[in-house]
């Protein structure tokens, strides 16, 4: 394919231009050739914005919108670890309940032996028959 240099043509009175990359010829005002998208003289001049050009804006801004996110995330989940750490040694930290029915020892707050798996009655409250 030949490449054709911007051609500033004086006919019938009238200025033209023809794209330098496929040869179509371009309105007076093109900032893009309308046949293949390549900037013009007139584009370069003033400096027009190609969609690469604003898709890598997009992608930049998007970039510092995500690292936000996962800042935020970040501290949201180190939160969550230390309450879940804050509960496990709650729950370490409280008297054993022992089962009426085959006296072993649980962890407490537990709700059911974990040798017999009979239920638990909590303390105060007297088993049902």
């Amino acid at each position: 394919m030949l490449k054709f240099a911007v051609l500033p043509c004086l006919i019938r009175g009238k200025f033209m231009a023809y794209c330098h990359n496929c040869g179509e010829k371009l309105p007076k005002d093109a900032n893009f050739c309308p046949n293949c998208g390549v900037k013009t003289a007139q584009g370069t001049v003033s400096n027009a914005p190609t969609p690469s050009d604003e898709m890598r804006q997009a992608f930049a801004k998007m970039s510092v919108e995500i690292e936000k996110a996962f800042t935020i995330a970040s501290k949201e989940i180190q939160a969550a670890f230390q309450t879940a750490r804050e509960n496990v040694q709650q729950s370490m930290q409280r008297e054993p309940v022992v089962c009426g029915n085959c006296s072993e020892k649980n962890p407490g707050g537990s709700v059911y032996c974990y040798k017999c798996g009979e239920k638990i009655e909590a303390k105060g409250k007297e088993k049902k028959a």
